[in-house]
């Protein structure tokens, strides 16, 4: 749960290290800004990314169940500066499947948190080897990091990929292949 006035305590502290007024009209409610804030950019702290998952139909169909192009924002553990991009989602069902508005709530659960794009990735497949267990699932970011485009190297529209496959994505090359196919690469 995040703690508000500990937050708040913590930007008046930055404001006054980067020579700040605190005082100043523009800043007066910053603190209480930035901590509302916080609290919707890390909802995910609290939420269990199997809830979204628990919603599930039976189905006699097998084929690859993919929602692509789910827009995700999420924030750098490094910097702390934001990250965002495309999540692309896809698993084989074993006779269970969720919802697809499902799949876009489980990523952003996992986004809603201090992150690593290669571990945001792995989350959400592994979440859905643990709650639907279907026989594979095939997950791929592609994200622009703000830590490499506003300091550091600044590389405006450099973007990252990361991919996790599970299961018979990892064993069948065809299933890959299909996958990549479906996101039109």
């Amino acid at each position: 749960m995040v703690n508000k006035e500990k937050i708040e305590e913590g930007v008046r502290l930055l404001l006054e290290g980067i020579g700040e007024d605190t005082e100043r009209e523009g800043l007066l409610e910053t603190p209480q800004r930035i901590a509302r804030m916080y609290e919707e950019l890390f909802a995910g702290m609290d939420q269990d990314a199997a809830e979204p998952l628990s919603r599930q139909f039976e189905v006699t169909e097998s084929g690859i169940v993919l929602e692509k192009d789910i827009t995700f924002y999420s924030i750098c553990e490094h910097h702390m500066l934001p990250f965002f991009g495309k999540a692309h989602v896809a698993y084989l069902p074993d006779g269970r499947v969720a919802g697809l508005s499902k799949l876009a709530r489980t990523v952003e659960v996992y986004a809603r948190r201090l992150q690593l794009q290669e571990r945001l990735t792995a989350q959400v497949a592994d979440a859905l080897m643990e709650n639907l267990h279907p026989k594979g699932a095939m997950v791929l970011l592609e994200a622009e990091h703000m830590c490499m485009t506003m300091r550091g190297i600044k590389k405006p529209g450099s973007k990252t990929v990361t991919v996790a496959m599970r299961g018979a994505f990892e064993e069948d090359a065809g299933l890959r292949e299909s996958f990549y196919r479906m996101l039109g690469v």
